[in-house]
C-alpha cells in the first residue's frame, strides 16, 4: 500500500490572529504553527493502515522552508519520507494542482488529507485533486477500512450516515473519528531527522483566486441576563434584537 498524506501548516487554534500591510497579509509574528488537525487524523489513519497492511507513507506539503518543522513532525509520527513543494500555497486550485502532479508521477494507491484546513476552511482541495486525477474524491470520511482493492467508508450526510465502497485509488478528506491523533515518541523524533525530505519546484504557477483583504469578525458584545420569570422579555429579545426566531 502506497499512501500519500497531504498536510497543511496552520496556526495553532489558540493563536491570536491579526493582519498587516493594510489587512492584506496574515501576521505570523509570535504564532505557533501545527499540522492541520484534520490532516492529523488522515496521517494517524495512514499509520494504522500501514501497520495493518504494510507499505509506505509519504507526507506532502505545499509551502516554503518555514513549514519543515511541521513536515518533520509528520515524519516523527510515522511517515516514511516527505516532499515539500517549494511555494506559497496561494489558493486551493494552485495547491490541488501541485498535489495532483506529485500523485500522477508516483502512482499512489490512496491519497489522504483533512476535510479542510483550519486557516481558510475552504474544503475544496480534495475535490479538485480527484477531478484533476480523474478519480473519486470522498469527504468527510469518518471511517476507512481497506479490503483488497476496495475501501469501505462511512461519512456524515445531513440527517444521518452514508456507507460507501470505492475501488482504489481515490482521494479522501478525513475527519474524526477516523483515528486518534498520534503523539510522536522519542524514537520517532530521532528517526525523523534522517528520513528523506525532498524539495521540488512547483509544477505550475497558475492561480485562480486572489485575496483582496482580510477582516476580523466583530468583537463579541456583552451578555444580557434575563430573570427566569420574564420569559416574554427573553422571547422578544431573541426575535427582535438577536433575530434568531
Amino acid at each position: 500500500m502506497k499512501i500519500l498524506v497531504c498536510i497543511t501548516h496552520v496556526p495553532d487554534t489558540t493563536s491570536k490572529i491579526s493582519f498587516i500591510e493594510q489587512n492584506t497579509k496574515f501576521d505570523q509574528n509570535g504564532v505557533q504553527f501545527i499540522i492541520g488537525p484534520y490532516d492529523d487524523y488522515a496521517l494517524a489513519r495512514a499509520v494504522e493502515l500501514k501497520e495493518q497492511l504494510g507499505g509506505t507513507i509519504t507526507a506532502l506539503n505545499v509551502g516554503t522552508s518555514e513549514t519543515e518543522p511541521t513536515i518533520r513532525k509528520a515524519l516523527a509520527i510515522g511517515a516514511d519520507d516527505a516532499i515539500r513543494i517549494d511555494a506559497e500555497p496561494t489558493d486551493a486550485f494552485f495547491v490541488a494542482n501541485q498535489i495532483a502532479h506529485i500523485a500522477r508521477t508516483n502512482a499512489y494507491d490512496l491519497i489522504l488529507m483533512g476535510r479542510e484546513s483550519i486557516d481558510f476552511n475552504g474544503g475544496q482541495v480534495h475535490g479538485m485533486v480527484g477531478a484533476l486525477l480523474g478519480m473519486p474524491s470522498i469527504s468527510p470520511v469518518m471511517t476507512l477500512d481497506i479490503d483488497g482493492n476496495i475501501a469501505k467508508i462511512s461519512r456524515e450526510i445531513e440527517g444521518g450516515k452514508e456507507l460507501l465502497e470505492v475501488a482504489l485509488p481515490f482521494v479522501a478528506g478525513c475527519q474524526e473519528p477516523i483515528a486518534e491523533w498520534k503523539i510522536p515518541n522519542m524514537r520517532g523524533i530521532m528517526s525523523a531527522r534522517s528520513k528523506p525530505l525532498v524539495i521540488v519546484a512547483p509544477f505550475s504557477d497558475l492561480v485562480r483566486t486572489t485575496v483582496n483583504h482580510f477582516e476580523l469578525p466583530p468583537a463579541k458584545s456583552g451578555i444580557k441576563m434575563i430573570d427566569a420569570e420574564h420569559i416574554g422579555e427573553l422571547v422578544d429579545l431573541l426575535r427582535n434584537e438577536a433575530k434568531v426566531l
